[in-house]
This record gives structure tokens, sequence and C-alpha cells, in this order.
């Protein structure tokens, strides 16, 4: 968590103090009060307002970090086999938009997400204002029995994202919020048009790599083949060497491998 905190850097607290101003006229709040997130964040620092208001404060420090992430990505995406898909941000605006606009789409395809409210620009920073989800709990807390259940409905959600032409681009544990039972979507990332086949193989590797510490490699080859066919599985088996190499991605990426090809192979 520390080299977290240093990676994504610090918002000097007048910036902090002019964003919530900004935000508290926009929304007419006389007073507001915010809560500082000790989330586990690279690219942002969030913060709640009013227990109502999710809202991401993004700098220039953390869009260069977005691109070397994108950069080291890319170069796992070609050990893969594969054109890089992954693109960057020019301006923290520009990827506050994006995470705006990425919820709107996946929402329109009725995948359950927060409710995005608006981005904006203030300052150098840019600010992203989303529905605050109170009480949720991320895939990897809930309990063992609840993972089995809920993992045929991951796959089931990434299917409905993909049909629709769309692709994640990040998808782990920490990604995937439950809340009264139901799964929720987050923090997709930036991916190319050309790139989404790809894209979409990579979101079902990741998929597998983050069910698969939580229910085991049988279970959840079990759950992928009630989205995807064999052929898909064998498309993203490619990626999980790449997806084993990142640090938040812990899984047993040879016994996954050797589960997949005795049952799709």
């Amino acid at each position: 968590m520390e080299l977290r905190r240093l990676v994504r850097g610090t918002v000097e607290w007048p910036e902090l103090e002019r964003v919530v101003q900004e935000l508290a006229e926009r929304y007419d709040r006389e007073t507001v009060r915010v809560e500082f997130l000790d989330a586990d964040n690279w690219l942002s620092t969030p913060m709640v307002i009013d227990d109502d208001l999710f809202v991401k404060v993004i700098t220039r420090q953390n869009t260069l970090v977005h691109a070397l992430f994108t950069t080291g990505r890319n170069l796992g995406a070609f050990s893969a086999g594969t054109e890089g898909f992954f693109e960057r941000y020019r301006t923290p605006y520009e990827m506050a938009r994006h995470e705006l606009e990425a919820t709107e789409r996946v929402r329109e395809i009725g995948v359950n997400a927060p409710e995005p409210i608006e981005a904006l620009e203030i300052g150098d920073l840019g600010v992203v204002v989303l529905e605050y989800l109170p009480e949720f709990r991320t895939l990897d807390e809930i309990d063992h029995e609840r993972e089995h259940e809920l993992a045929p409905e991951l796959f089931s959600t990434l299917r409905r994202i993909h049909d629709a032409g769309l692709a994640h681009g990040d998808l782990r544990a920490e990604n995937v919020l439950v809340l009264d039972d139901e799964l929720y979507v987050i923090d997709a990332t930036n991916v190319s048009e050309a790139g989404r086949a790809d894209a979409r193989s990579y979101d079902l590797a990741s998929a597998l790599a983050s069910l698969e510490p939580l229910i085991g490699a049988s279970a959840v080859v079990d759950a992928a083949l009630t989205s995807y066919s064999p052929d898909e599985l064998l498309a993203a088996r490619r990626f999980l060497d790449f997806v084993a190499i990142r640090p938040d991605h812990e899984f047993d990426a040879a016994g996954l491998k050797g589960e997949l090809e005795k049952r799709v192979a």
C-alpha cells in the first residue's frame, strides 16, 4: 500500500478543497461531509461526499503512471502474440471522461454499474463523479459458497459486455463489486477498436485468473463454459502467462492452463 501511495502521489489540500467547493456549489449543498478512502488504487485519489457521491480526483502524475502501465501491458500483449490494444490518456480530464462514458455504456446494455453523474476539469485535475455504492464487498471478500454461486453470473456479465462490442480491459476481483447479491462492474480501461477481439480474450483470461484462487481451476472452467465456447476459452488461454505477471493477479497459471487443456482442447 505504501508503494501505491508513492506511485499515486498526493494531491495538495488546497486543490482538493477547490474540488470539494466546486462540487458543493454544483450540487447546491451548503455544507458537505468528505471521507477520503484508503483504497487499493494507483490512478486517482478517491473520496466520498455525503455518503452518496463517489469522486475520483485524477492528476497529471496519475495519467503518467497510467501511460507507464499501458506500455507494460502492451508489451505483455506482444508476448502473447498479438498487437498491443491498451490505449493511454493525454490529460487527467480525458481519463475522467473515459471512466464516465465507459460506465454509461455498460449500464446501457443492462450491466450493473454505479450511476454516472459527470466528469469535469477543475484546474489541472480531472474529476469523475459517480453514485456511491454503500456496504459493497469486492468479489474476493464474500464467502466461498457465494463465490461459487456468482461465478457463472460473472461470465454471463462479461458475455453481455462482449456481445455489445465492448471490452473491459482490467477485469479483476477488486473491480467486481457485490451489493445485495448482485454484481457491479467498475473501472473499465481504454482499449482500441482494432484490438477489441484480443481484448475480449484478455478479459476472459483475467476473469479465469481472478476466480481460480477463489473457487479452483475446475469450477472456474465449468462456470466459464456456461457463457463461452471451448474455442473462446482456448483463445483466452494464450493470455494467461501475461495476466500471471501482473502484480494484481495471483493464481495457479500452470494448473489453470492444464485444466483448460484437459477440458476444452
